[in-house]
């Protein structure tokens, strides 16, 4: 193999010399590249040596600094800088920073171009080459038989770590946790750094957010340093992609050893391999979802009649086939989504927002009164809530408390969105599991038509509404609100009063004068003054028990016509 000492005896480049970094001296050399892109460094490889002019850092200590120290930490072989056209010497800051990171730093006699180098270099190690193929082609045989006898991501990431000598972990596309292996000569243990929960985050949002949008298409490992509990801890970050799709990343705990070049081929190739076996259980997943979302659908449109039927259904999904049960439903409507015009953008961000919406509902769960199926429907959260027959029927208070608290917490955690949740009664049986379902979609349905924006309602709050609105011709409803307040609402428009509002606070209130004055900021003389008139205008003395219930229907009424 060629190293940095075989370099400087090549006749072909006379004059080559070692200025600084000398401990690197035996650093193995597979490829020369040309560096002049300061933001280069994710595409840079192991054992590469680097050829420079010296422009785009000769004007620029700090960079000098910064590219020394970080083609010291990808363990590039070395940096040959070109005299003479921008450098008449190297910098003695350099020459420093090569000597405290043991970064051999060349000097290039001017002579030289430095295609010619390139050329004469890669002859010189090409030698090295089959053997790197033989051991490389090992080891790709040896991942793939695992992926074929399906030993799945546990067992390829254990072998992956045993060759390239340090942890590692498997994360899913979001950055969530598949997998880790710790090793024992590890100093710092994954555990004491990071929180290993799985299918949570492991990195900080500082640390997922620094990696490229487009490292699918760098195809390589990258550095990035996670600073944790006082320390800054190496990592080497790869994609496990498939035609610039994402299905997660390879992420290496450099804290044993210094990777070699061999280490890198073989993270490239687990990383195919990775990808192929994320696409099978992608698949299994998706046939499993498919079964579980089928079931779902025809549980919650009661297609579902059979009782044997439903049991054996319920035991396979996690549902108790005895238990009572009702539905919540949350709407969730994200402002930013208005700005993507891609339609797959939308769909992939409203799926994100979706799934971090259930994770929450299950942490939340220990709130409600019963255990907690939860599931999404493009922007529907859909969550079955099933509590044991022998106790108490879970009260519209109770239930109403549980979805007001969790929407806050929703409200809190994902920001820029709107929630509606709506509520269905509480059933008896799981086969009328579909009513309280269609029962919390009909509460959203009121709300929004009511413009109640990121609210709470049971279907209870609405069932006079839901009666009046699905039963009787929106002309029958006209009729009857204006020949019992139409006077009343002509009056309100054409003078600028407030009787409407009035007679709905009085009925609010349960008729207390007082409390519903208060409600409206004004005298409780004033509200006496209003009744009296509304009386007079209504011909009415609103003691009359039939005239007091035809009048809150025709308010009722009125709010489903938008006669505000």
């Amino acid at each position: 193999m060629l190293t940095i000492k075989d370099l400087l005896q090549i006749k072909s480049i006379d004059g080559i010399k070692i200025i600084a970094g000398e401990q690197g001296i035996d650093n193995v050399v597979s490829i020369v590249n040309i560096m002049e892109n300061p933001d280069a460094f994710d595409w840079l490889s192991s054992n590469e040596l680097l050829l420079s002019t010296g422009y785009i850092f000769k004007d620029n200590e700090e960079l000098q600094n910064k590219i020394i120290k970080e083609l010291a930490e990808i363990n590039c072989s070395g940096l040959c800088i070109k005299m003479h056209r921008y450098f008449d010497r190297i910098p003695q800051n350099m020459i420093d920073h090569a000597n405290k990171y043991g970064l051999p730093l060349l000097a290039l006699p001017f002579e030289y171009t430095l295609s010619k180098v390139i050329a004469i270099i890669n002859e010189k190690a090409s030698g090295r080459y089959d053997l790197l193929n033989r051991k490389t082609l090992d080891m790709h045989n040896a991942l793939f038989r695992i992926a074929l006898e399906g030993g799945g991501i546990d067992r390829i990431s254990s072998e992956l770590a045993e060759t390239i000598g340090n942890p590692l972990l498997i994360l899913d596309r979001d950055w969530n946790l598949l997998h880790y292996t710790e090793i024992r000569q590890n100093p710092v243990p994954l555990k004491s750094c990071l929180t290993l929960a799985k299918n949570r985050p492991v990195f900080t949002r500082e640390f997922t957010e620094s990696i490229p949008k487009n490292i699918s298409q760098i195809k390589k490992s990258i550095k990035r340093i996670y600073h944790g509990k006082d320390q800054e801890i190496k990592c080497r970050v790869l994609p496990v992609a498939v035609a610039n799709y994402i299905y997660g990343y390879i992420v290496v705990w450099q804290t044993v050893r210094e990777l070699t070049e061999f280490d890198y081929i073989v993270l490239e190739q687990a990383s195919t391999i990775m990808a192929l076996d994320r696409i099978k259980a992608r698949e299994i997943e998706e046939v499993k979802l498919k079964i579980r979302q089928d079931f779902f659908d025809d549980l919650l449109t009661g297609k579902i009649t059979s009782s044997d039927s439903i049991q054996t259904l319920c035991d396979l999904h996690g549902l108790k086939s005895t238990y009572m049960y009702y539905c919540a439903v949350i709407n969730i409507e994200p402002i930013e989504l208005e700005n993507l015009q891609d339609m797959v953008d939308r769909k992939y961000e409203l799926d994100r927002i979706a799934k971090k919406c259930v994770d929450i509902v299950y942490d939340y769960a220990n709130k409600a009164h019963g255990e907690i199926t939860c599931f999404y429907r493009n922007n529907r959260i859909i969550i079955l809530v099933g509590q044991n027959e022998h106790k108490p029927p879970t009260s519209v208070s109770e239930a109403r408390q549980f979805a007001t608290e969790l929407r806050t917490t929703l409200q809190e955690k994902i920001k820029k969105t709107t929630f509606y949740m709506g509520i269905g009664r509480q059933y008896k049986t799981i086969t009328s599991l579909h009513k309280s379902f269609s029962e919390a979609h009909e509460a959203i349905r009121l709300m929004q038509k009511f413009d109640r924006k990121g609210n709470v309602s049971h279907f209870d709050d609405y069932s006079v509404y839901h009666f009046l609105d699905s039963n009787i011709k929106d002309i029958e409803l006209e009729d009857f609100f204006l020949k019992q307040l139409g006077t009343l609402y002509e009056h309100d428009h054409a003078f600028g009063t407030s009787f409407m509002s009035t007679l709905e606070n009085y009925f609010a209130y349960n008729q207390n004068v007082s409390e519903a004055a208060k409600a409206m900021f004004i005298h409780r003389n004033t509200f006496i003054y209003r009744i009296d008139k509304i009386k007079e205008l209504l011909n009415m003395d609103l003691k009359n028990s039939e005239e007091l219930l035809q009048i809150q229907l025709a308010l009722k009424i009125g709010k489903l016509l938008h006669k505000e």
